[in-house]
């Protein structure tokens, strides 16, 4: 029998590199690992994974990748794993147009234009499995993470939304949301930071000042976990006849989506700015 065939996207490092590599070396699912950068696409290449491009901003990139992706599993997709994605940090004031669109793009845009793409072709043959990487931070809102809890309350809603959508289908779509995890994810953050941030003109200068020593530290925040915590939800998903709508992975997510169940905002939002 023929393995099973998953894109995964955002595989350069971090999560999307782990699940990829994890997921080869037990050999049960043809992987396809998709990146943004030429560079990563020779090196993954090297290392011995299927790779092709693909920038989520640019739809062209999307399609052109996507084609290739079939083209390497001959048409047969069973699951698509949307990973990429980033964070950009900032209180709600300092953010401006661009900087909010751009979160958007990467995050939100960008994935639905893949998972459409994926749903055509799912739809053809009758079965599934649309997996999204949201966050702690797709259903509770932390202070200066704005932007990135817009995008993944977005993603949320989109894809409980297409879940219903699906009722009586064999395609089925689920979250993955971690907390704290080990990965370039706060260096990433910070060069947006200083990309789209005017932290000298800002009200929250000072408490901008303490959020870079953060970032600049390798000290992980506690509770944190490798990306094996992420890997071992997505291969439940795979291999469920049955897949949940939303997969939790570390304390603080689990906590926190018990605490927003039953506190008060006034007492969460309490809780929420001491950490």
């Amino acid at each position: 029998m023929a393995k099973k065939c998953i894109l995964i996207t955002g595989c350069s490092s971090g999560i999307g590199y782990h699940c990829a590599k994890r997921l080869q070396e037990e050999d049960e699912f043809e992987v396809i690992a998709s990146v943004r950068k030429e560079e990563d696409v020779e090196r993954l290449i090297s290392e011995g994974f299927k790779t092709v491009l693909i920038d989520v901003d640019s739809s062209s990139s999307i399609n052109d990748g996507f084609k290739e992706a079939l083209e390497i599993c001959k048409g047969d997709l069973f699951a698509l794993f949307n990973n990429a994605g980033y964070g950009q940090p900032g209180a709600v004031e300092d953010l401006s147009r661009v900087s909010l669109k751009e979160q958007f793009e990467t995050n939100v845009f960008g994935n639905l234009e893949l998972t459409n793409l994926a749903l055509r072709l799912f739809r053809e043959r009758g079965e599934g499995r649309i997996i999204q990487n949201s966050s702690v931070l797709g259903f509770i809102s932390f202070k200066y993470r704005g932007a990135y809890n817009a995008s993944k309350f977005a993603l949320e809603a989109l894809s409980d939304a297409l879940r219903v959508e699906l009722k009586g289908s064999d395609i089925y779509v689920s979250l993955i949301e971690p907390g704290p995890i080990k990965s370039s994810f706060r260096k990433n953050a910070y060069k947006k930071f200083k990309e789209h941030i005017d932290m000298e003109k800002s009200y929250h200068k000072e408490a901008y000042k303490n959020s870079i020593k953060r970032f600049e530290s390798d000290k992980d925040d506690p509770f944190t976990l490798t990306s094996e915590a992420v890997y071992v939800e997505l291969k439940k998903i795979l291999k469920s006849k049955k897949p949940k709508d939303r997969y939790r992975v570390t304390i603080p997510t689990k906590l926190f989506w018990y605490l927003k169940r039953v506190l008060p905002v006034c007492l969460l939002d309490e809780i929420v700015d001491r950490v």
